[in-house]
């Protein structure tokens, strides 16, 4: 049996299934005698210290054995722990209802689950599995269950799961998760992230995986194509086991590539960079040979935490990958968040659709004092290394020019306090919504450089949300109408002689990387992982070629035709360049 999920990290898996399944916890709702009010009320808050002292513990091992930043991820949890708020309105429910403590919390959690769930932004919709696994968590230490986790996994096993949360993917050890497969997810999840940070295998959004594997059942996970192979035969089994050996010697080979230029065959040099979300990150950037950072995400700096970081904390984080990368570049994007993160700085009703309301540099613009520690912070860290500020959801020419006022204000201010900054840094527009795409001839006369986002660009332009997945086959990087967007802001850069990057998950993508490059982008930036693989590429053919493919492409009506000349293409310049197919 073979099952088809979204491929999230390459590479190929063949092992026994841990099913990491977690059956619904059975919570009947109970009437309490008046008397035995005040011992729930006790229990609850038992279950609550409990799980404290449980994520803390995690949080200590994490923190030790992967680095602070990846342990301030149980931060957010111990947060939504400690809100007041949530607590107290449980206890009074307990109080006033006199029913038992983990039917009360039970029906919160729900509550809470389905408004988080029902967002209109991928991102906080994924973080529902924050809320759910820390629900569960508490419900186990009310009910007295123990949980079943990654954590005491001491043989090599692919684990299936309807999904993992952050507490699981941060407890794995590379030595004993071979790969993992789950029911639920997305791209941009954290299992999708945390497969591609320890570069094992990994599929998601396989439906129903874990009704279909027996736990150590042997199964094959096929990281690269998105499958998973239920009971393989023999004979199947085999012919994996082949791949996986021409998968391992191909790693390898990318590996080699680590000190080689990004050229192609006639000369033409192209910047690979990475994107990252933590200054730690950057030691598996040049390992894998980046030039820079394209993308330095900054909301976990924000999202982390109940308060706002401050502008010494910000300093010191952009200044250690700002010297970690020198001589390259760092591009840090200002922080892409929505207008709920700073609800008590901005007065309004709540929004019916948030991703197209207040966030990003709409949120900038509406809260500068917030814009402008930022801005100061990324400015000091300036003078330590080779910065570049780039703004994200811009999508007219007033916007850049409001935020670049603000930039000046900020250097002001810094002269007059003292502190040195690079009076020159780059100041960049990321290309994201079609609005920016057309105007993108102003837009180049007013920035030192453009950057393409090309997994918002895709959404805006073609109306999907990626996150949904009933329509998730229409979200197509390789649709005609999305490249000739792409074209569009390349040539609007190159007239007014700016660079022009590209940062979303198409970059990463082998079959669209000699596509890009005859398009004229001077920059890739991508997850760390992909790098090798898109320079072996890159030094596989010539700008004459990469220019007839692009001019080919560009004429052609659907997205399965594109998608279809390009790998024979790809089989014609690099035959020998993929063990597995890529589409």
């Amino acid at each position: 049996m073979v099952l088809k999920g979204v491929p999230v990290s390459p590479g190929i898996a063949i092992g026994s299934a841990f099913l990491l399944h977690r059956d619904e916890l059975q919570v009947e709702e109970e009437e309490i005698a008046g008397e035995q009010v005040a011992s729930e009320v006790e229990k609850f808050k038992r279950a609550i210290q409990q799980t404290k002292e449980e994520l803390f513990g995690i949080r200590r091992r994490v923190a030790r054995n992967l680095g602070e930043e990846q342990g301030r991820i149980f931060d957010v949890q111990l947060l939504m722990l400690d809100d007041v708020m949530t607590i107290d309105q449980t206890i009074t429910a307990i109080q006033e209802r006199r029913r038992n403590a983990e039917f009360i919390f039970w029906e919160n959690l729900q509550k809470a689950i389905s408004t988080i769930e029902s967002s209109d932004q991928v991102f906080f919709r994924e973080r529902a599995s924050d809320i759910r696994d820390l629900g569960r968590r508490v419900l186990h230490n009310l009910l007295g269950i123990k949980q079943l986790t990654v954590a005491g996994i001491q043989s090599e096993v692919v684990v299936v799961s309807q999904d993992l949360s952050p507490t699981d993917t941060a407890q794995m050890h590379r030595r004993n998760i071979l790969g993992f497969a789950t029911d639920m997810g997305a791209r941009t999840s954290h299992a999708a992230i945390m497969a591609r940070s320890l570069e094992i295998p990994g599929v998601v959004g396989l439906k129903d995986a874990t009704l279909q594997v027996k736990h150590g059942e042997t199964i094959i996970l096929d990281g690269t194509k998105g499958t998973m192979v239920v009971a393989p035969d023999k004979r199947v089994l085999e012919h994996y086991r082949g791949e996986q050996q021409k998968y391992l010697q191909w790693s390898s080979s990318m590996a080699a590539l680590k000190d080689l230029p990004a050229k192609t065959l006639d000369g033409y040099s192209i910047q690979l960079a990475a994107n990252i979300e933590f200054p730690d990150e950057a030691d598996s950037a040049l390992d894998h040979g980046a030039t820079g950072i394209g993308l330095y995400r900054t909301e976990f700096l924000y999202l982390s935490r109940a308060d706002l970081p401050t502008e010494e904390e910000q300093y010191e984080a952009y200044s250690a990958i700002a010297e970690r990368m020198l001589p390259d570049a760092v591009t840090i994007r200002t922080f892409d968040l929505g207008g709920d993160k700073f609800s008590m700085y901005l007065k309004g009703q709540p929004e019916a659709n948030p991703f197209l309301g207040r966030r990003a540099i709409r949120v900038c613009l509406d809260c500068p004092d917030i814009f402008k520690v930022q801005l100061a912070a990324i400015l000091r860290a300036s003078a330590n290394g080779n910065l570049k500020i780039l703004f994200p959801m811009i999508s007219g020419v007033e916007q850049l020019r409001q935020a670049k006022e603000i930039v000046s204000q900020v250097q002001e201010e810094l002269k007059a306090r003292g502190f040195s900054y690079d009076a020159k840094i780059p100041v960049g527009v990321m290309i994201e919504v079609p609005s920016a795409v057309m105007v993108a001839d102003s837009l180049a006369r007013e920035a030192d450089f453009f950057s393409i986002g090309t997994n918002d660009l895709i959404q805006y332009t073609l109306a999907v949300d990626r996150g949904n997945e009933q329509v998730a086959e229409l979200f197509d990087p390789f649709h005609p109408g999305v490249l000739k967007l792409i074209q569009q802001v390349v040539q609007a850069g190159h007239r007014a002689s700016i660079p022009v990057a590209i940062c979303g998950e198409l970059c990463a993508e082998p079959l669209a990387a000699m596509l890009l490059l005859g398009l004229g982008l001077d920059e890739f930036s991508m997850s760390s992982i992909s790098i090798p693989q898109i320079k072996k590429v890159i030094r596989s053919v010539t700008m004459d070629e990469a220019r007839a493919v692009a001019a080919h492409v560009l004429e052609m009506e659907t997205s399965q035709q594109i998608k279809t000349y390009l790998m024979e293409q790809s089989r014609r310049l690099y035959p020998d360049f993929l063990p597995v197919d890529v589409v």
